[in-house]
């Protein structure tokens, strides 16, 4: 967790390689993890038993900011998930662990991001405190590392029939890095794993929290998809659902989708050029010297922008009513749609090629979960105008009130549980 770690990308290539062969983000070990990620919404300590308890303390229906929530619950998940250590965000008496308090520390709540604002708390906080809880981060770290590695060389067989602390995602990226086909020259020390852990950490429930929540707001304006959602959901005899039974739920996976094309985490990223390249154009341009161009030439070290959020709103690929949420749409894809070389559900959501999100099955998975857990469960209903509900500019895009900017981001909804009738 040490900023300061070289980058060794082409060492975590190799490795992530091993991983997929493994396969840690494949779908036999997310198949494997989605009763974690159902455990931490309807069991103790749950997001479920979380809101229950807020709305019996406040009444129904209970303003509740569900930023908030989903925060700690995707935290507790990465935290089991991906390291086997239990943060513990939703214990209802309020007892965070060591780690939960430095990370905290560090990188505020759920309800802060990764805004402006953060990076200036960062560069002026006290220094005494921010110090003591990378110290924390860095030690609780380096002994899950080097816990795992014992673990693996005491027992070579680990993760073939085991339980969930030892398939964990770090326990799998450790084994590859261990893998005998690998030089020594491009294995990852532990500082190294160290700092891939802080990634997996952030990016594992920072985007798919948000990424909820922005549905919840979806379905919450559209009452009639919030009904149906809940009837297809409520098909299913069971509260601990598989991932192959989450996946045949037709109205979830157009829902999911929607949500990640009309409200993709990220706005945009970038890639640095590593060769001289060309990028064509679907439609050729003429220069102020009157020439045709069916390309630009990019020079190597060039910064390319990918703009995520543009092409999964174009008009151009889904049609006029591009910035309306439609889950319908996903029933006939528009055929330029088709073209989009995304990595998963005609969208640049995940980017795209050998670079793209290695953990999208994880998040996809995830979210079905979450999804069909809170709508089962809960009614949700917008608590302020939808007019006052905007995109945080910041590095994942979160929903925050445009008359209060200074609160970071929120999503205040009036929740009820759902009674069947």
């Amino acid at each position: 967790m040490d900023a300061n770690i070289p980058d060794h990308s082409l060492n975590i290539h190799t490795v992530s390689a091993q991983i997929e062969q493994n396969p840690a983000f494949g779908p036999a070990q997310i198949r494997e993890l989605t009763g974690t990620f159902v455990q931490k919404s309807i069991e103790v300590y749950s997001l479920t038993q979380y809101w229950h308890l807020h709305i019996g303390t406040h009444g129904e229906p209970a303003r509740i900011d569900v930023v908030d929530g989903l925060s700690k619950m995707t935290l507790d998940v990465i935290g089991l998930a991906g390291f086997d250590y239990n943060f513990n965000s939703l214990s209802p008496d309020g007892k965070e662990n060591e780690l939960n308090e430095a990370f905290n520390t560090i990188f505020g709540s759920g309800t802060n991001g990764a805004s402006l604002l953060k990076f200036c708390r960062l560069l002026f906080s006290p220094l005494v405190a921010v110090n003591k809880a990378r110290k924390i981060m860095r030690r609780i770290g380096m002994h899950l590392v080097r816990q795992k590695k014992d673990d693996i060389l005491m027992n070579p067989g680990l993760n073939k029939h085991s339980g969930l602390g030892q398939r964990d995602l770090l326990t799998l990226l450790i084994k590859g890095n261990m893998d005998p086909n690998i030089p020594e020259s491009q294995r990852l020390s532990d500082e190294v794993i160290l700092a891939r852990k802080s990634t997996f950490l952030v990016a594992g429930h920072e985007t798919t929290s948000n990424a909820v929540a922005w549905a919840l707001y979806a379905l919450s304006i559209e009452h009639s998809m919030q009904t149906k959602l809940r009837e297809e959901c409520l098909t299913l005899s069971t509260d601990d659902p598989s991932m192959d039974e989450l996946t045949k739920l037709p109205y979830l996976e157009a829902v999911v989708r929607e949500t990640l094309r009309l409200h993709p985490p990220l706005n945009n990223t970038s890639r640095e050029a590593t060769n001289d390249d060309i990028i064509p154009l679907s439609k050729p341009y003429i220069d102020v010297r009157g020439n045709v161009h069916d390309h630009v030439k990019i020079d190597k070290g060039t910064m390319i922008q990918i703009p995520i959020l543009a092409v999964n709103r174009s008009k151009v690929i889904w049609g006029e009513d591009a910035l309306e949420f439609r889950p319908e749409r996903w029933d006939n894809v528009p055929e330029a749609a088709q073209k989009v070389p995304g990595t998963w559900g005609n969208m640049m959501t995940f980017l795209g090629g050998p670079r793209a999100c290695i953990g999208y099955r994880f998040s996809l998975v995830e979210m079905k979960a979450l999804i069909f857990t809170l709508i089962r469960a809960f009614e949700f209903e917008l608590a302020v105008p939808q007019e006052d509900v905007v995109r945080q500019n910041a590095a994942v895009q979160r929903p925050i009130l445009r008359n209060a900017m200074d609160k970071g981001s929120q999503l205040p909804m009036l929740v009820r549980p759902y009674q069947k009738t």
